[in-house]
């Protein structure tokens, strides 16, 4: 019988939310309760790098020092601007994809849930995961948020938020919700709810 996608990623969960909404510190503790994780952001920034004479070659050679790419730099023209968006994307997708789908295959032969971080799940929906968590934060926490984090001010943190499909309906179209509203204790005990919902299938 052929494989098909679908059983490529059989026993995976996409973890996905918001910028800033904590799904960082979520995996974090999700790998304290043993569970494996494929992180697409830190396969991006590989990526990004092994192919930064591609990023040179489409956004100059102002975004690459030493053979490496200049995050910072690029987002400030990815962010601000549609069409260079869609041209990183069209470069780097495919490739996250297959690194994604191949840590997957190793993860599929222990048969038991394992967690795919993809912050754009619901906005590219190209990956046949059946299950989803969202990790939610209510937007103006989210701003205030980004804003600690990244020491920008507030119209930045819109711009960058805007970016990605709103909050609230990403919290409706994930199969669970985490909620990260409040305290450390009270994410905790949200991912043990989880916890209970997974093991009990």
């Amino acid at each position: 019988m052929k494989e098909t996608k679908q059983d490529s990623f059989k026993n995976a969960i996409a973890l996905t939310g918001g910028i800033a909404t904590g799904k960082s510190t979520v995996c974090n503790l999700l790998k304290l309760h043993g569970f494996l994780i494929i992180d697409a952001d830190k396969i991006a920034h590989k990526l990004l790098d092994e192919n930064s004479q591609k990023i040179e070659e489409l956004f100059g050679k102002k975004y690459v020092e030493n053979g490496k790419v200049l995050r910072k730099e690029l987002g400030k023209i990815i962010f601000s601007n549609e069409e260079n968006k869609l041209k990183l994307e069209a470069l780097l997708h495919p490739l996250i994809f297959q690194e994604i789908e191949k840590e997957a295959k190793l993860f599929e032969e222990q048969n038991k849930p394992y967690i795919v971080d993809i912050p754009l799940f619901f906005e590219k929906m190209h990956y046949p995961i059946s299950k989803s968590i969202v990790i939610y934060t209510p937007k103006d926490l989210q701003i205030k948020r980004l804003q600690n984090r990244d020491n920008i001010s507030k119209e930045e943190a819109i711009l960058k938020i805007s970016n990605q499909m709103d909050i609230e309906e990403k919290k409706s179209l994930g199969t669970y919700i985490i909620d990260n509203s409040k305290d450390l204790k009270h994410l905790q005990k949200n991912i043990e709810e989880f916890l209970e919902q997974i093991l009990s299938i």
